[in-house]
């Protein structure tokens, strides 16, 4: 099973059955005590949940993901609140969660605009936490929540460092509102391999996108390794597309670092968390002498030693090179231009 549709079905699960235990909860709220009162609860939760999630994972971030990432945050929540709310009336208005669990209807309706808010309110506040995970990462959403990183920590992180070659004549050429198009989309493109891999987008630089994992997930199957080279086949794939959109087909050039690196939150207004230490400046400075290798790509010594099995392509040695900021140099390995495994 992918990654994506893996992490799309535990969500789709977890959905559920917090969606369950929430409307057994209000049922309880409500003065409904006994087991059909608390089983109509759960069975509104899994009707109201099952295609809200279903249709919000594999609909809305699926074949209408482009269309929803070409609207505005506010324009996005609407639109997914309105369709959410046309799920959320018919099944409330015909009572079906007491028809499945076998209670009578109620002719009345007593209550029902009570339910129509509080689902409705429910679905927007999932909504509004959906665009902020959109929008700070979900990993960096839930280790805010959590408070992982409210003291500094270190880890041990594979940090694999992504530029788009040619970005200055791209600008020239396109102008400034082009080249922010195509960045975007280069970068959503970029992105798919990272969730395919289990990585983590630390953060977008200009033309630069910084992914990292942490020691256990990135030495599985040199999941960074897989990445770049995920990265270059999606954009061949969409090669014909960019290449009528814009006229061209972004190269991209990378490198690899692994070592401690220090994390934690910092900032007032703004807060973040931020990535420090020397694995983050070697790391960027391996990816400008990238740019003058075959292939386009570095991985330091350091991180070739921590995968759990070989490279899922030819690498050769390419010794120690110099490097600003290290007296000793680095010892370093080169591609050629890899395919996914």
């Amino acid at each position: 099973m992918d990654a994506r549709l893996e992490r799309r079905l535990r969500l789709f699960a977890i959905i559920v059955v917090v969606s369950a235990v929430a409307s057994a909860a209000f049922s309880l709220a409500q003065g409904f005590n006994s087991l059909a009162g608390i089983a109509v609860g759960v069975s509104y939760g899994i009707l109201l949940s099952a295609p809200i999630a279903g249709i919000s994972l594999f609909v809305l971030q699926g074949p209408m993901r482009p269309w929803l990432g070409g609207l505005s945050f506010t324009a996005s929540l609407m639109v997914r609140s309105a369709i959410f709310a046309a799920i959320i009336l018919p099944i409330l208005y015909f009572q079906l969660g007491s028809v499945i669990a076998g209670v009578p209807v109620d002719p009345t309706h007593k209550g029902l605009w009570i339910a129509v808010v509080f689902s409705v309110v429910c679905v927007i506040l999932a909504n509004l936490i959906v665009g902020i995970a959109n929008i700070i990462g979900p990993r960096a959403l839930l280790n805010f929540v959590s408070g992982r990183y409210h003291a500094p920590i270190e880890e041990n992180r594979f940090v694999l460092f992504v530029d788009i070659a040619g970005s200055t004549g791209l600008a020239e050429r396109l102008g400034g509102v082009g080249i922010h198009r195509l960045l975007d989309r280069t970068f959503r493109l970029l992105t798919l391999a990272v969730v395919d891999c289990r990585g983590e987008v630390l953060n977008y630089v200009g033309d630069e996108v910084i992914v990292t994992w942490r020691e256990d997930g990135g030495a599985i199957e040199c999941r960074p390794l897989r990445c770049f080279a995920a990265m270059r086949d999606e954009l061949a794939r969409a090669s014909d597309q960019l290449e009528r959109e814009f006229g061209a087909v972004p190269r991209i050039r990378g490198a690899l670092h692994f070592g401690p690196v220090i994390i934690g939150e910092i900032g007032d207004v703004k807060r973040a968390i931020v990535f420090n230490g020397d694995v983050m400046n070697t790391a960027a400075r391996l990816e400008e002498l990238s740019r003058n290798v075959d292939g386009g790509f570095l991985a330091s010594r350091a991180a070739m030693d921590r995968f759990d099995s070989p490279p899922p392509f030819p690498v050769r040695d390419l010794g120690r090179l110099p490097i600003r900021g290290r007296v000793d140099g680095i010892d370093v390995v080169g591609i050629g231009t890899p395919t996914p495994a």
